[in-house]
């Protein structure tokens, strides 16, 4: 195991999902790893706590798809390693007019990849979920291999799996200071680390730790309405009903994707959110509502009432969870243009979750210098013009 004054491989800060798999796959090929989490653990601070996340392979994008292939046999790696359940296999049905190019785009894609998926007409719909009302024109398509993943489990199973693998994860350790150079040195509040490279998965304090590296990016944090609605009969949307996850596509007066989960995690209710937030300070995450939450959460309400009839219209609990987001929402996966061994994973903007098997294999290649296994284009920094490198 790494003591914390020695000279270990890699230091990942941030214990989110992306930090934990990154060190997780660093772990598996036998390097000497430390991971540092500012917060003690687990905690309710950043994006990747909570009980359950969606897992598809229903994307536009072809890289996504193709991605998600080799997430899913880490996935279920993992739960083989935990002995625990980590996914669920419920489907994924989306839900958009017929002539809505996204959900042309997703069936294209899903045919070009061999995934296996259904269309449904408006009368199949109706006939294999009443409990979803429809608007005139909707029609769904269902990505068979969709599900739920238990967000909470896997990452108490990768933070384990970690400390098997002889790593390192300490808590309670914010950095307060990276000094450049071979060797990296990061100092926290109350020791000093140094590593042949530095993986910075740190979400919305990004930045925060960027900027006296002479470099910011352009990430958006925002505030989450994380909605759980009433059922008012016990199990009408639960995946014992073969409920699906959802996705709402260009759905009227919602300008951003409405998305739920079955019933399960609290029982009797239901997991409905608006995939869009408000801006936030992320050490303030907790402060009171602001007005834009309450209309948010009212597009939610609507959206309830009169899509999903057997559900209270009025959410019965609220929580809170970060998106990190980029100007196009896809990833930063790539190294720092002045100092190549520390590599950033950030603006995972809110689909991230789901990916963060392969995204960990990603940042750990690109930590050792080894030919990443995908076509990195999409997640290049330097496709964001004017990133602040004046005095890099």
């Amino acid at each position: 195991m790494a003591a914390q004054n020695d000279l270990c491989d890699a230091i990942v800060i941030g214990a989110g999902i992306q930090g934990c798999f990154t060190a997780y796959h660093l772990a598996k090929q036998r390097k000497r790893v430390i991971l540092l989490e500012q917060f003690f653990l687990p905690h309710s601070r950043g994006s990747s706590h909570g009980q359950s996340r969606i897992i598809r392979r229903a994307y536009p994008e072809d890289f996504y798809t193709q991605m998600m292939e080799e997430c899913y046999q880490i996935w279920a790696q993992l739960e083989h390693e935990a002995g625990t359940q980590l996914h669920r296999q419920t489907g994924l049905l989306l839900l958009g007019m017929k002539e809505n190019s996204e959900l042309k785009t997703i069936q294209a894609t899903l045919s070009r990849q061999g995934v296996e998926h259904q269309c449904l007409s408006a009368e199949e719909l109706k006939q294999r979920f009443p409990n979803v009302r429809l608007a005139r024109g909707e029609v769904g398509l269902l990505d068979k291999s969709g599900g739920v993943l238990y967000a909470d489990r896997a990452l108490r199973a990768l933070q384990d799996a970690i400390r098997r693998l002889r790593g390192l994860v300490c808590d309670g350790e914010k950095v307060t200071d990276i000094k450049p150079g071979r060797p990296v040195t990061v100092r926290s509040a109350s020791r000093t680390y140094r590593a042949k490279s530095l993986i910075i998965t740190a979400g919305p304090w990004t930045n925060r730790l960027l900027r006296p590296l002479g470099m910011e990016l352009p990430l958006q944090t925002l505030r989450i309405n994380v909605c759980y609605w009433r059922e008012k009969v016990p199990g009408s949307y639960g995946v014992s009903r073969a409920f699906p996850c959802f996705l709402g596509l260009g759905l009227s007066a919602a300008p951003h994707h409405i998305y739920g989960l079955p019933s399960g995690e609290y029982p009797g209710l239901m997991k409905v959110c608006y995939h869009h937030g408000n801006d936030a300070d992320p050490e303030a995450r907790d402060c009171p509502e602001a007005c834009s939450d309450i209309q948010d959460i009212g597009i939610l309400s609507r959206f309830v009432r009169d899509r999903l009839p057997d559900l209270e219209p009025q959410p019965a609990v609220v929580e809170r969870c970060l998106y990190t987001n980029t100007p196009d929402e896809h990833f930063i996966l790539d190294c720092h243009p002045k100092y190549d061994n520390i590599v950033i994973g950030a603006g995972f903007s809110g689909h991230g979750f789901k990916l963060s098997p392969v995204v960990g294999k990603i940042l750990y290649e690109l930590s050792m210098k080894l030919t990443p296994s995908y076509d990195l284009t999409p997640f290049r920094m330097s496709r964001f013009p004017n990133l602040g490198k004046a005095h890099l």
